[in-house]
């Protein structure tokens, strides 16, 4: 940005802003207008004068990306969307917080044009962006890495625009001080501090100094007020400007700017007032703001139709910024043919041809009879991927060793000084991630560097500190995107880390997130064809792989079927001639007492078919007819074996199933000895289905 200037019709554009930010919240009768109003010309400088975007292509690769942050305030952007051109009409204003809008109470990913992330949880916002500035950085490390900065056509920024409520949520604290150790200059933060929340003055639950705390993070830090020394209020835009010029010439660290603003100002009763937070001004207030402003108090959603013009020439601005990154694109691929196959086989989210034969060769390494932990296993075949997938990185929660979440000989994504002993090769452009015990922040990181670039993340945690995480993952359900969770640690097996850590009702917990797929592998050959079937897919969703510490049998079962069963979510493992007398449904390390079980039934003469279920959300997209040659209607004697909560089989079980779960926390003994003791068994199995059995005799 250079040569800044602000006219009267830049003026008059703002004003228009506030007009149509109340009038929209009006009509809805419910909305958050304070903020909308006071952000306006914070939000209009952004886009007019600082942001590199192209009204004509949302989807442009080279341009800046926007997050609001604080999502409440949605009609910031709206506005802001409709001003520039993005496709947004006056009908859509017209239609806020209505059904079917595109202009809905918290900006929603997929749904409007111009929106980078779907945002209203506080905090998350201002987190993921982080993650988007990784994505940039990783991105252009991988296909340009040796030209200068600002010169590259990967070289882009990311604005945010976050409020106190973002920066009291500890998601916020999490991701910008790992934000401030990266140095991620791309990254720039406006910090409303208006200075009001539903309960009222912020101070009563946030008086702390928040640019010290950035300093201290390691950010660049700066501020500045429209509230001036005699208690005025002037909407400095010029000031506000040069301080975001200056920003701009800090490329070494994230920039924190603080705005000083009155909510809702200049509308009479209600500048500075909680009430604007979260509730429309009411008509008074709203005619008063218009006659503050010069407009008609009769009126509403007017059109200043000069100053619209003049802010849609920012759309011009924008494909003149566009073409000429197109040249720079193109002299690129020129000169870089096969970074430029690179970079469309990934933008087209195509896998890479010998994708397959990386998997078959990490198959071909597991051996039947041996017990290995799915976790291992999981190792294996993400490091055999990533040889032939440079996109694919990732780390964990301050527990690679663990979850196996390690690649193996890559960078730590880190810049050079942070280097360790134990990590001694760390550049800004590694594939290796550490979160440390940030398990919200990574969810939440990984979420923007999926939305943000091309790349593929994955990230890791022991399953019981999925709770820690699980407001990202619900969010990447939310958005449907394709975020990969290795979860480990699955059960009470972990053993004498005891009940904290052992995880009882996370899977029914995380199976309630609509558009989360949960994935429970019986050994490694159901986890290797697990994560195929993942990578493959065309409607990929969040996708947890849940894993076991302990070792598990591969199979010889697993090592013939899962190629075709694990995609299907439940396939018969082990039959038994004609109709079996019960079906016992099993999964991850359960999976191996089905099949005593089964057996054991059979040696009196009991037949019992065994279902191998690593997932039932992959089950629950197949047609009815699969669905009923797995678990036929007829066959009323069914058992469900995992260990956790019973909650998600009930609806496999009907009416005279038994499950055999835990319904308590865990114990302090061994592996082992925890599973005996609460159950979990091959005897176990065996009472549950002849318990079933006696039911379905019993009812006719």
């Amino acid at each position: 940005m250079t040569d800044f200037t602000w006219t009267d019709l830049d003026k008059r554009a703002v004003d228009m802003a506030k007009v149509l930010s109340a009038d929209a919240v009006e009509k809805a009768g419910s909305g958050h207008p304070g903020s909308p109003i006071s952000l306006a010309p914070i939000a209009y400088t952004i886009y007019q004068h600082f942001m590199t975007h192209d009204p004509n292509d949302p989807n442009w690769a080279g341009r800046d990306r926007f997050i609001l942050s604080g999502g409440h305030a949605s009609l910031t952007q709206y506005v802001q969307l409709f001003f520039s051109g993005y496709g947004l009409t006056l009908d859509d204003l017209k239609k806020f917080r209505t059904a079917g809008t595109r202009t809905p109470g918290h900006p929603e990913y997929g749904l409007t044009p111009g929106i980078e992330m779907t945002t209203g949880p506080l905090g998350q916002g201002l987190a993921s962006a982080v993650g988007f500035a990784y994505g940039q950085r990783f991105e252009r490390g991988l296909l340009d890495p040796d030209t200068p900065e600002g010169n590259s056509p990967f070289d882009h920024k990311v604005w945010v625009i976050c409020g106190e409520g973002d920066l009291e949520e500890g998601v916020s604290s999490e991701a910008s001080s790992l934000a401030g150790g990266q140095k991620l200059g791309n990254l720039t933060v406006i910090f409303d501090a208006n200075h009001i929340q539903i309960e009222g003055d912020t101070k009563i639950a946030f008086d702390e100094d928040v640019l010290k705390r950035y300093e201290a993070y390691g950010w660049y830090t700066d501020e500045f007020s429209f509230i001036q020394e005699d208690g005025s209020y002037v909407e400095d835009v010029e000031g506000f400007a040069a301080v975001l010029e200056r920003a701009e010439q800090v490329t070494d660290r994230p920039k924190l700017i603080k705005v000083d603003t009155l909510m809702a100002w200049p509308t009479p009763g209600k500048t500075n007032d909680p009430s604007a937070h979260g509730s429309a001004l009411g008509a008074e207030a709203v005619a008063g703001l218009k006659k503050a402003l010069g407009y008609d108090p009769e009126e509403s959603f007017h059109i200043d139709e000069e100053a619209l013009a003049h802010a849609r020439e920012v759309a011009q601005r924008g494909l003149a910024a566009h073409s000429a990154w197109d040249k720079n694109f193109d002299n690129w691929r020129k000169a870089n043919p096969d970074k430029a196959a690179l970079y469309d086989r990934i933008h087209s989210h195509k896998l890479p041809e010998d994708f397959d034969k990386a998997i078959d060769k990490a198959i071909s390494s597991f051996e039947v009879g041996s017990k290995v932990a799915t976790r291992k296993t999981s190792g294996a075949v993400l490091n055999a991927i990533a040889e032939i997938m440079p996109e694919l990185w990732g780390g964990s929660a301050d527990l690679g060793g663990s979850n196996n979440t390690d690649i193996k000989g890559a960078a730590s994504f880190d810049p050079e000084h942070l280097s360790t002993v134990q990590w001694p090769e760390a550049n800004p452009y590694g594939r290796q991630l550490h979160f440390g015990v940030r398990e919200f922040a990574m969810g939440a990181i990984t979420n923007g560097i999926l939305l943000g670039s091309d790349t593929r993340p994955f990230n890791g945690t022991f399953f019981q500190f999925s709770d820690y995480e699980r407001p990202a993952v619900r969010l990447a359900a939310l958005m449907d995107i394709p975020n990969l969770y290795v979860w480990t640690h699955d059960s009470v097996a972990l053993g004498e880390d005891g009940p904290t850590h052992q995880p009882i009702e996370h899977l029914a917990a995380v199976r309630a997130i609509p558009q989360m797929e949960v994935v429970r592998p019986a050994d490694g050959f159901e986890t290797a064809e697990a994560y195929r079937y993942f990578f493959e897919k065309k409607n990929t969703h969040p996708t947890a792989m849940i894993l076991t510490r302990q070792g598990v049998p591969m199979m010889e079962e697993t090592r013939s079927k899962a190629a075709q069963g694990v995609r299907k979510g439940a396939y018969v493992l082990v039959d038994c001639d004609g109709q079996p007398d019960v079906i016992i449904m099993a999964t991850g390390s359960e999976v191996q007492h089905a099949v005593v079980a089964a057996k054991t039934l059979g040696a009196e003469g009991i037949k019992a078919r065994v279902i191998s279920v690593p997932s039932l959300e992959w089950f629950e997209d197949q047609d009815q007819e699969y669905k009923e040659e797995i678990l036929p209607a007829a066959v009323k004697a069914r058992v469900s074996v995992e260990a956790g909560l019973a909650l998600p089989w009930y609806k496999y079980l009907g009416s005279y199933g038994k499950p055999v779960s835990i319904e308590q926390f865990g114990l302090q003994g061994s592996g082992d000895e925890n599973m005996r003791d609460l159950g979990i068994t091959p005897e176990h199995v065996v009472e549950a289905a002849k318990a079933s059995i006696e039911e379905v005799k019993a009812a006719r």
